[in-house]
């Protein structure tokens, strides 16, 4: 019978499966925290669930299984107190991991165009499937900061005063700053908004972003207005390259995403990405997520020694000092930065590169990813002889991009002229609150550790003149009463900052990307990294630069690809050519099966018990499915077999979970949450052929930033497909 509670869940019927007259458990290791023998007569399914920790695996050849067909979204109250109906055993406990079968892409697309969505700054990159090594990077588009020069633009968006799209970028900065005060009160510009991916906790499709007047706009509008605007602007770029109108179905997309993201986060780039039109839900492998500091190293595999600044303090390695490594070093190396920012193509030789014709089978690097948002740290290893790429450690970092030096600069200014004036300058003269932050970058992009001249911030006029109403006496009274010694006024308009003063804005970030780094070397997989590769756009930073080769110059060689900012953009191309280059990942978290174990009295508490048909169960038990930082290949499936617990069932549900907690004993546990649904409707194949047990066979893949599950009904070849959300539940 069919429970009505039972809920759909994006669902596509298809699908392949054979039937067979008898069903054999096939002996092998049971699921991932299975049960002992001693209780594994009888169990019941809810669906599979996520958290982190190891597995440990017990053996034993078959077991029952009943599925609850409801379940609450937040576990906390039993789902099988509800029992409408029995559910599924399992044929056999298997926990199969064999490497999918090679998916085979049918297909093609002529171009690869990698987006690198930042916090700060964003660009395009593409190359023809044709002339994989040549990259071209976006057309300069229009607008500038003096002191800053940079292939991307600036991620602002601003939309009209009736909140619909009007210009992304310089463009949108440009425009907004020359709104009248008054005007651009009402328009809606939003600036370093990606952030708010990585700290909302409970991240959902209807997340709101505050725009600079104080309005609140969906943060997936958001971020649907961006990508669309850099579709538009590649498909034209492509479209004029080649003559002729380029099509959308021609593209194979890449939106590059910081490592350290939680699943929601990395799923809502996906959503937003489906409703700007770059790919559907049915054709999501035209679409590819990667991780930033993935993309980062597959792009240092090709670098040749021109293309590199090393900084190392080490001696010899290998036979190579860092002196005959480098070269020239740093300033001839900016010098021809600078010479080459005109060319937008990148020849990338099909050779590996010199550096990392260094590294053996089984040799290990650290990626630090440093960008405007967030820092990612992650250890490869090297995988002879196609050099394929192996996540050794999972992610790690944290908020500490060069967003970290803004905040302190306005910790700086609340101090000098007080919290409640710099917040309600912000409100009430918004454009010009942007200008003085723009005044400050270009100046904050020019701090070294070596520098003796003041560094001049200009104030705008309106900072000027709304603080003497706002206060009744000049700013120059402001900074004398402060006692901030190393900020002084210049009577041309200028907060003038001495060097060290500066320095001291970077300390606080730098500070924690350095501890964060020295804990990471601490684990045992990372004792022996031969290479740190230094990227993303505050890598660019001198005082970042020698603060980490400082801190680990003799433990391992420090390189720095030349126009840092736009390794990750090159190397995401280069993943879009070639996604199989990443071979390995590390699962962000335990999945597992939620099942009903007969009740064992002294070993599961008594709030557990259910009694259905004069049979006791321990209800809601956790069954891990794959462990939280076990070692996954691209495109891996978990595949188990279940039978209904009842010949009369034609329902099967499936509900899907996922936490970040360790040990979970029962999905009920704080912080397991529902992500997903699997309901196999069989209602209507009654008069198939079924075999007396009737296997559903229930596959997870795994690899990919995505994780897909598939239920099939054996027998009649039925079968439901579904993505794991963590977003709309």
């Amino acid at each position: 019978m069919q429970n009505p509670g039972a809920e759909a869940w994006n669902l596509r019927s298809g699908g392949s499966g054979g039937q067979r007259d008898e069903l054999q458990p096939r002996p092998s290791h049971g699921p991932v925290g299975a049960p002992d023998s001693s209780e594994m007569e009888s169990v019941g399914v809810y669906g599979f669930c996520g958290c982190k920790g190891k597995s440990k695996i017990k053996r034993d050849s078959r077991w029952e299984i009943t599925a609850a067909e409801t379940a609450p979204t937040s576990a906390y109250s039993s789902p099988a107190r509800s029992l409408g109906d029995t559910g599924i055993t399992p044929l056999s406990p298997s926990h199969i991991l064999n490497d999918a079968d090679p998916v085979s892409d049918e297909q093609t697309f002529l171009v690869v165009v990698a987006i690198d969505f930042g916090t700060t700054s964003s660009g395009y990159a593409y190359s023809f499937t044709k002339e994989p090594e040549c990259i071209h990077v976006m057309r300069r588009w229009e607008g500038g900061d003096p002191g800053v020069s940079n292939q991307k633009t600036p991620t602002t968006i601003l939309l009209t005063p009736d909140r619909k799209f009007h210009s992304f970028g310089y463009a949108a900065r440009d425009f907004y700053h020359d709104l009248d005060p008054n005007e651009a009160k009402q328009w809606l510009y939003l600036e370093k908004f990606k952030m708010k991916l990585h700290t909302t906790g409970d991240l959902t499709t209807d997340t709101d972003l505050t725009a600079a007047n104080g309005k609140k706009v969906k943060a997936l509008e958001i971020f649907t207005h961006a990508l669309q605007h850099f579709k538009e602007q590649a498909l034209k770029e492509l479209s004029d390259q080649a003559g002729s109108d380029f099509e959308n179905s021609d593209v194979r997309w890449v939106i590059t995403v910081p490592a350290i993201w939680k699943q929601p986060a990395k799923q809502f780039m996906r959503e937003a990405a489906y409703q700007a039109g770059l790919a559907s839900p049915e054709n999501s492998e035209q679409l590819i997520i990667a991780l930033e500091p993935e993309a980062a190293s597959i792009y240092c595999r090709k670098l040749r020694l021109h293309q590199m600044i090393e900084l190392s303090s080490k001696a010899v390695v290998n036979g190579y000092s860092a002196s005959d490594t480098v070269g020239a070093g740093f300033t001839q190396a900016k010098e021809h930065v600078r010479r080459n920012r005109q060319s937008r193509t990148f020849l990338v030789e099909n050779v590996i590169g010199e550096i990392w014709s260094e590294l053996e089978e089984g040799d290990k690097y650290v990626v630090v990813d440093s960008g405007g948002g967030t820092v990612d740290l992650t250890v490869h290893q090297i995988r002879l002889p196609e050099g394929h790429l192996k996540e050794l450690y999972k992610a790690t970092g944290g908020p500490y991009g060069s967003l970290g030096v803004d905040y302190e600069f306005e910790k700086l200014l609340c101090k000098i002229f007080g919290d409640d004036f710099i917040e309600q300058f912000k409100i009430k003269r918004p454009a010009a609150w942007v200008d003085l932050m723009i005044a400050f970058e270009s100046r904050k992009r020019a701090a070294a550790p070596d520098r003796t001249n003041p560094l001049n911030i200009t104030l705008p006029f309106s900072f000027i003149d709304y603080y003497k109403k706002f206060r009744g006496h000049s700013v120059e009274h402001a900074l004398r009463k402060s006692n901030v010694d190393f900020v002084k006024w210049s009577s041309q308009g200028m907060l003038r900052m001495s060097p060290d003063a500066m320095n001291a804005l970077f300390k606080p970030t730098i500070d924690s990307i350095i501890e964060h780094l020295r804990d990471l070397f601490q684990k045992p997989e990372v004792s022996t990294v031969k290479f740190l590769f230094l990227v993303g756009g505050f890598a660019e930073a001198p005082l970042l630069q020698q603060a980490v080769q400082a801190a680990f110059g003799d433990k391992c060689r420090i390189i720095i690809p030349q126009d840092v900012g736009l390794t990750i953009l090159k190397g995401a191309v280069l993943f879009g050519l070639d996604p199989a280059v990443i071979k390995v990942r590390r699962s962000p978290l335990t999945y597992g099966v939620g099942v009903l174990n007969r009740y064992v009295e002294g070993k599961h508490p008594p709030e557990k018990l259910l009694v259905k048909d004069g049979t006791r169960w321990c209800t809601d038990v956790f069954d891990k499915f794959i462990s939280a930082d076990q070692s996954v290949a691209l495109g891996e499936l978990v595949k188990r077999s279940y039978t209904p617990a009842k010949p009369s069932q034609l329902v099967i549900v499936i509900h899907i979970y996922s936490s970040e907690q360790d040990d979970v004993s029962f999905i009920t546990d704080p912080g397991v949450r529902k992500c997903g649904t699997l309901r196999l409707d069989l209602t209507g194949t009654s008069g198939t052929a079924v075999p007396a047990r009737r296997e559903i066979q229930t596959l997870m893949q795994f690899g990919d930033t995505e994780i897909k599950a598939t239920a099939v009904d054996v027998a009649t070849s039925k079968s439901v497909k579904v993505g794991i959300d963590f977003l709309n539940y």
